[in-house]
């Protein structure tokens, strides 16, 4: 599955979790696991939370669909 995130990530550049997840058929929760491997050897990298709400309840920042990673070459 790592490779799976490897190879989805570097052809699309970045997704959001939720892609990921459905790509995977994981919860958010496990493939947000298997980022961190690829974050801690340097090739994948979490952007910002979207600020696009100013409501600032935090369920904007929480959303799995606004958690987005990027694939570095």
């Amino acid at each position: 599955m790592l490779s799976d995130i490897r190879t989805y990530l570097s052809a699309r550049g970045r997704a959001p979790l939720s892609d990921i997840a459905v790509r995977l058929g994981v919860t958010p929760d496990t493939a947000r696991g298997m980022l961190q491997h690829w974050m801690r050897k340097g090739k994948v990298c979490r952007l910002a939370d979207c600020k696009a709400c100013s409501r600032g309840c935090g369920e904007c920042a929480e959303s799995a669909a606004n958690e987005i990673y990027e694939w570095r070459a």
